[in-house]
């Protein structure tokens, strides 16, 4: 399972963010390997969600745990396990 990461599903993610800031955001709780704001294919504009990927199990539960529910660039943010399939 070499490269195998533990991703977050972050919804409500507000429209005029980065994947930088985003990583910023989540980096409180855990070490952040990656993250990918979801575009729509058609007008290339954000959907509004992003996959946080963290190294290690711990910090993908902690940012659900801590950060579910969290104001971030004022909205309030989802944040589940995603599933890593």
């Amino acid at each position: 399972m070499s490269g195998q990461g533990f991703s977050v599903y972050v919804g409500n993610a507000p429209f005029q963010t980065s994947e930088e800031e985003i990583g910023n955001f989540f980096s409180n709780v855990g070490n952040v390997t990656n993250v990918r704001i979801v575009y729509d294919r058609e007008t290339g504009r954000p959907r509004g969600f992003a996959f946080v990927e963290f190294a290690d199990e711990a910090g993908a539960q902690k940012a659900v745990q801590e950060l579910n529910g969290a104001e971030f660039n004022g909205r309030q943010l989802r944040v589940n396990l995603a599933n890593n399939k």
